[in-house]
């Protein structure tokens, strides 16, 4: 079974091919070029120089958010666009989850974190147990300074993990009992989505067509909110 797996739910862009749980490629770009410009060009040229055609693939696996508004939209669109014309499943897998994969067998704790902008985090908290991922806290949004406390209050070893760890790293590293991992493991990886997508497939959990996913959002997006705001003033007579 091959399965594609598609994130564009951070800065990074991550396209990635697994055959049977053996890598066969992937492509991973962390620049600010955005999503729309790289996506399309990245999944064609994975695919030609690996010798592999969409209609090879079995499976797609899309993270689901949280994460950039935009980027999930444009993520997502292009899932259901492939999938639609090859008449494919898709997987979603959540974005804070698919970050603990990259620490996959790790005997610490694991909080994975993304920002979600001001000083607030998205973030989940898991666990490995008999090689399988365990979830100890669901994804949700958090003060960072809250979050932290939290962790360093518990007495337990702790890896965070996510592309949040560098804006928050001297805070982080304050805490004697919370470590940051290496710079591979902080990026959003399309091969550890097309791991944790397989286990969700062979359970059929969260598995979707074409028109039954959409992008998780945790909240509203920033353009949301300031139009809220702007309606309860013109509301107000303000």
């Amino acid at each position: 079974m091959k399965v594609l797996g598609i994130d564009t739910s951070s800065l990074a862009a991550s396209v990635a091919v697994i055959e049977d749980n053996k890598l066969i490629c992937e492509y991973t770009i962390n620049t600010k070029k955005t999503h729309s410009q790289k996506l399309m060009p990245m999944i064609e040229n994975m695919l030609k120089i690996s010798d592999i055609n969409i209609n090879e693939i079995d499976v797609l696996a899309v993270c689901e958010g949280p994460g950039s508004f935009t980027g999930l939209r444009i993520g997502m669109s292009t899932a259901k666009a492939i999938s639609h014309v090859n008449n494919l499943p898709i997987v979603g897998v959540n974005s804070v989850e698919l970050l603990a994969a990259n620490m996959n067998l790790c005997d610490k704790k694991i909080c994975s974190i993304l920002d979600a902008q001001r000083t607030q985090v998205y973030m989940g908290q898991y666990k490995f147990e008999n090689n399988e991922i365990v979830e100890l806290k669901s994804v949700d949004v958090v003060e960072i300074d809250d979050l932290l406390e939290e962790l360093s209050q518990t007495n337990e070893e702790w890896i965070i993990v996510g592309e949040a760890v560098y804006k928050y790293e001297d805070k982080i590293k304050l805490k004697s009992n919370i470590h940051i991992p290496a710079p591979s493991h902080n990026v959003n990886k399309a091969s550890s989505l097309c791991s944790v997508a397989i286990n969700k497939y062979n359970k059929n959990i969260d598995v979707y067509d074409c028109f039954g996913i959409n992008p998780l959002y945790i909240r509203k997006s920033q353009a949301e909110v300031q139009y809220d705001e702007k309606m309860k003033r013109i509301q107000n007579g303000k």
